[in-house]
């Protein structure tokens, strides 16, 4: 055994996982086998749900009864909203929203269902039955918060309305134009799941103790908030305002690299070539542009693109999908400390499908380290110590 240390595990190959790939030769991530802009353009998140948590894409009347049971899954208790309602305002909403989710789990008489902490060990369909449940209230949690924030009073989720559509609503009391809501349905399903990033390999060791399933979510949460993770997006949003105007965007991209600052929104762990989600959110971030119509929103495509053009030009690095995604986040009214949250509300997905897959064959996650600390030493009573 090579005694070789891998730092951050890369190129270390942990299990194995059916559910997402990278497929080199055509640069695309997939899930279950389907390229993620197929799914993005041409399904709806719910489709992808679906299909990340049963393996295959349903047919109309099994899309129709997946839909059915979301529904009937919403609806977060009177408790939460109103612990929600006594929230720090000033706190991060990525705290807010893994606190609500920590305290849905103690309420949740399933919580412990297909874990090891009780006698009828791995039960699928128990999971799964979680799993919606969390996909069905989680937005709740994040737009209760969200208006919890605005200093506004909460508003009850719709159940004639889709998923995304119930989300606006829930937020804003309106459903905007459809193009808006397909923008999100698209980065929704552009976000859901990458494999063993490291919130989802967070919620697999969690798993893998066979403690329970939103005990493993909430440490996915944790490991998201990292800028370096899913707060990335937040960060593009940061960086376009300060650069502020079009006219200065070469010149603040020419300084950040030489100054050698890390400089988010750009570069992938897996991809060299390009994420291959990010054309598709790119031409999306561009239709709210177009819908939006205002110089604020044709100012921060025009900057996104010079900056994009910059930094291929200088260091041959591509933007990941966190770059097209923030701006269009900002342009559909979130705010930007709620742009990890929306993160949330699809990862989600990814998340329990591995936990999931995870207990089917379990296996510790106990990975060893190399030691470069001090010998083995002799101890010395205080009064001897010089």
């Amino acid at each position: 055994m090579s005694d070789e240390v891998k730092y951050g595990l890369a190129g270390v190959l942990a299990d194995d996982t059916a559910i997402s790939k990278v497929v080199p030769e055509t640069n695309s991530l997939t899930y279950r086998g389907y390229a993620v802009q197929d799914l993005a353009v041409n399904g709806s998140f719910e489709e992808t749900a679906y299909l990340i948590w049963n393996g295959e894409l349903p047919t109309t009347s099994q899309l129709e009864a997946f839909r059915k049971k979301e529904r009937s899954e919403r609806g977060i208790s009177k408790d939460l909203h109103e612990t929600i309602r006594r929230y720090n305002k000033s706190a991060h909403p990525m705290d807010m929203i893994r606190t609500s989710l920590s305290f849905a789990g103690q309420e949740d008489k399933d919580a412990n269902t297909g874990s090891g902490m009780t006698s009828a060990g791995f039960d699928k369909e128990g999971l799964y039955d979680l799993s919606v449940r969390m996909f069905a209230q989680i937005p709740e949690m994040v737009a209760a918060e969200f208006r919890h924030r605005e200093g506004k009073d909460a508003i009850a989720p719709d159940d004639s309305l889709s998923w995304s559509e119930n989300f606006f609503h829930m937020c804003f009391g309106e459903v905007p134009a459809p193009e808006v809501v397909k923008c999100f349905d698209v980065s929704m399903v552009l976000y859901a799941e990458h494999s063993f990033n490291a919130s989802t390999f967070t919620a697999r060791v969690i798993g893998s103790t066979t403690s329970d399933l939103y005990s493993a979510c909430v440490g996915g949460i944790g490991a998201l908030k990292g800028p370096l993770h899913g707060g990335a997006n937040e960060a593009v949003m940061h960086m376009l305002k300060e650069i502020g105007e079009p006219g200065k965007a070469k010149q603040w991209m020419q300084g950040a690299i030489s100054e050698k600052r890390k400089i988010m929104g750009f570069g992938h762990r897996v991809y060299r070539s390009g994420d291959s989600r990010v054309p598709t959110m790119t031409d999306y971030f561009q239709k709210m542009v177009e819908v939006t119509g205002t110089d604020e929103a044709k100012k921060y495509w025009e900057m996104s693109r010079i900056l994009d053009d910059t930094m291929v030009e200088a260091k041959g690095i591509y933007p990941n999908l966190d770059f097209p995604a923030g701006p269009a986040y900002y342009l559909m009214g979130f705010p930007i400390p709620m742009f990890t949250p929306l993160f949330v509300m699809s990862r989600i997905t990814g998340w329990t499908a591995h936990v999931i897959e995870q207990l089917e064959n379990n296996k510790l996650i106990r990975p060893l380290s190399a030691y470069n600390g001090e010998a083995q030493r002799k101890f010395v009573p205080i009064g001897e110590r010089s």
